[in-house]
């Protein structure tokens, strides 16, 4: 069974702005995180921490003994 490319966009779509919504109204589980997480990692996207930036907070506050694996 074959699905139509178009609608699997649709889905993509449809999905990642329900998470955005989610996230940006601070209602989002959990879950919803891990979902986010997800689609980003099997997309490909990634972000290295710079100074001051949300991400780069989140690293240095982990409880990592070693600097390398934070960052």
């Amino acid at each position: 069974m074959s699905i139509d490319p178009k609608l699997l966009e649709r889905l993509h779509d449809l999905l990642t702005a329900d998470l955005i919504e989610k996230i940006e109204s601070g209602n989002a589980t959990a879950a919803d995180l891990g979902v986010a997480r997800q689609l980003l990692k099997d997309n490909g996207i990634n972000a290295a921490p710079r100074d001051n930036t949300p991400i780069f907070r989140l690293a240095t506050a982990l409880p990592f003994s070693d600097e390398r694996e934070a960052v």
